[in-house]
C-alpha cells in the first residue's frame, strides 16, 4: 500500500466536511482538513446563523406592535453597529467551538485553499504545500451567484455583503424570490428599511405548495414589503442620491442599496477537478453516485457542491453516510424523501413532504386536502389581520399524510415534529387520533376535518 500523508483530506470546512472529517479522526484514521476562510463554512459563517440572528433582531418591530395591544407602552430603537458587532462576535465565538472540535478529534486544520493536483494529492496554494492522502473528500458549497452581464451590476450586493453593512439603509431592493430573498426583504423591512422585493416569476417561492407561495406574498404584504413579480432588473446606475434600478416593466426605483439574491452555484471554481478526472453534471455541480462517490477513484463529495439538496443538515447526514460506507464497511446513503425545511420569513414557513401538485401527480388515486387560514389567538386579542396557513396533502388511497405545509409564527418548530411523522408514513386517521394541545395553534393539525375540493385549492 501506498505511504500517503494522511488516510482521509477534506477540502472545505462547513457542517459536512467537518461533521466527515470529525467521524473519521474519531475513528482514529489520518485525517486533515483545509478551509481558504473560516471554519464552519455558508451555514455558520455567512448564512443560516447569523441570518436567524438577522432576523430574530428584526422581529422586535413586529413584538413591540403587538405588545400595545397587551397593555405595554414600548419605546424602541436600533442600533445597527451594535447588533452587527455582537453578530460578529458570536459567529467568532461558533467558528472558534468548530475548529476546536476538530482539534479534540485529532484532525489536522489547515489553514488556506487546497486544489486538486490528482486523485491523491492536494496542493495549498501560497503555502509551497503539497500534501497525499488515501481518499479525499469534497466539500466546498456554494456560492451567491449575481448576473455579471447585467449593466450597472458592480453597485450590487449578495446576501453575503449584507451581513456587513456598514450602516442600514434607508432604501433597498432585493432581487430574487428564494428563501434567501424573501427572508432578507422581512429583516429590512423589520429594521425599518424601506424595502421593494422584485421577482421575475409570477409569485415568490417557486417549487413550494401554491397555497403557500399565495399567502405568504400577502402576508409580507401586510408587513409592509412592496412586491413587484414578473419582472427583472435591466440596469442599475448611480444617482447623486442612491442607485436607480431601471426594471423590464418600465419602473425606475432609486434606492440606497441594492441585493442580488438570485440563487447559489456549487463552489467548483479552480479546484483542479478536471486535471483528478472528477467531472461535473449539467448543472455544474460535482457529478456524485448515491454513495457520494465521484467520476474519480479515491474522491468523494457532499454537500451543496453537488447540488443535490442544499441544505445544512442534509450535508451532515451525507457525511454520516460518508463515514459509514467508507470507514465502516457499511454502504449508506441518505434518504431525500420527506425531509423538512424552514423559511425564516415573517411569517416564517414549515414544509415538509409533497406539495399539493406534485402529489396529484404521484398519488395513482388523487389527494385529498385539508386546508385552515385563521387568525392566532395571539393576534386576534390585539385586532391584527395576520393569517396562520395550514394544509395537510393526503394520499387519497393509503391516507397517508405525504405533505404538510404551515406559513404563520412558530411554523419551523412545528414542521420538525410534523416530519417524524410523515417520514413514519402516519395516516390521515392516526393524526385525528392524537389528542390536541389547546389552546395553541399547533392543535389545527389534528383538528383538521372538512376536506378542501381540488377546485378551491390555491386560493
Amino acid at each position: 500500500m501506498a505511504d500517503y500523508d494522511y488516510d482521509l483530506f477534506v477540502i472545505g470546512a462547513g457542517s459536512g466536511g467537518v461533521r466527515a472529517a470529525r467521524l473519521t479522526g474519531l475513528g482514529g484514521k489520518r485525517v486533515a482538513i483545509a478551509e481558504e476562510f473560516r471554519v464552519g463554512g455558508t451555514c455558520v459563517v455567512r448564512g443560516c446563523v447569523p441570518k436567524k440572528f438577522m432576523v430574530m433582531a428584526s422581529d422586535f418591530a413586529h413584538q413591540f406592535e403587538t405588545a400595545e395591544g397587551y397593555g405595554w407602552t414600548v419605546e424602541a430603537s436600533f442600533d445597527w453597529p451594535k447588533f452587527i458587532q455582537a453578530k460578529d462576535v458570536e459567529i467568532a465565538r461558533l467558528s472558534g467551538i468548530y475548529a476546536a472540535n476538530l482539534g479534540k478529534a485529532g484532525v489536522e486544520l489547515i489553514h488556506g485553499r487546497a486544489v486538486l493536483k490528482d486523485a491523491h494529492t492536494v496542493e495549498i496554494v501560497g503555502k509551497d504545500q503539497t500534501i497525499t492522502a488515501e481518499r479525499i473528500l469534497i466539500a466546498t458549497g456554494g456560492r451567491p451567484w449575481m448576473p455579471d452581464d447585467l449593466p450597472g451590476i458592480e453597485h450590487a450586493i449578495t446576501s453575503e455583503g449584507a451581513f456587513h453593512l456598514p450602516e442600514l439603509p434607508k432604501r433597498i431592493l432585493i432581487a430574487g424570490g428564494g428563501y434567501i430573498a424573501v427572508e432578507f426583504a422581512g429583516i429590512f423591512a423589520g429594521l425599518g428599511v424601506e424595502t421593494t422585493l422584485i421577482y421575475r416569476g409570477p409569485n415568490i417561492l417557486r417549487g413550494f405548495d401554491d397555497d403557500v407561495r399565495a399567502h405568504l406574498a400577502g402576508e409580507i404584504e401586510k408587513r409592509g414589503i412592496k412586491v413587484i413579480l414578473g419582472s427583472q432588473h435591466t440596469e442599475i446606475t448611480k444617482t447623486a442620491t442612491g442607485l436607480m434600478n431601471v426594471l423590464e416593466n418600465g419602473m425606475e426605483i432609486e434606492t440606497d442599496v441594492v441585493m442580488f439574491a438570485t440563487g447559489r452555484v456549487p463552489h467548483v471554481v479552480d479546484l483542479g477537478l478536471k486535471t483528478a478526472g472528477v467531472e461535473l453534471n449539467e448543472k455544474g455541480a460535482i457529478k456524485v453516485d448515491a454513495l457520494s462517490r465521484t467520476t474519480a477513484d479515491n474522491i468523494w463529495s457532499i454537500g451543496d457542491v453537488t447540488d443535490r439538496m442544499n441544505l445544512t443538515p442534509v450535508a451532515i447526514r451525507e457525511a454520516v453516510a460518508f463515514h459509514e460506507t467508507v470507514y465502516k464497511d457499511n454502504p449508506q446513503h441518505f434518504d431525500y424523501e420527506a425531509v423538512a425545511t424552514a423559511v425564516f420569513s415573517q411569517p416564517p414557513v414549515g414544509v415538509v413532504g409533497l406539495a399539493e401538485s406534485e402529489a396529484r401527480h404521484t398519488c395513482a388515486k388523487g389527494v385529498d386536502v385539508y386546508v385552515t387560514r385563521f387568525r392566532p389567538m395571539k393576534y386576534a386579542f390585539t385586532g391584527s389581520d395576520e393569517r396562520v396557513l395550514m394544509k395537510l396533502v393526503v394520499d387519497a388511497d393509503t391516507d397517508r399524510v405525504v405533505g404538510v405545509h404551515i406559513v404563520g409564527s412558530e411554523a419551523p418548530e412545528m414542521i420538525q415534529l410534523a416530519a417524524i411523522a410523515v417520514k413514519a408514513g402516519l395516516t390521515k386517521a392516526q393524526w385525528d387520533a392524537t389528542c390536541a394541545v389547546h389552546p395553541t395553534m399547533a392543535e389545527e393539525l389534528v383538528t383538521l376535518k372538512v376536506k378542501q375540493s381540488q377546485e378551491t385549492s390555491a386560493s
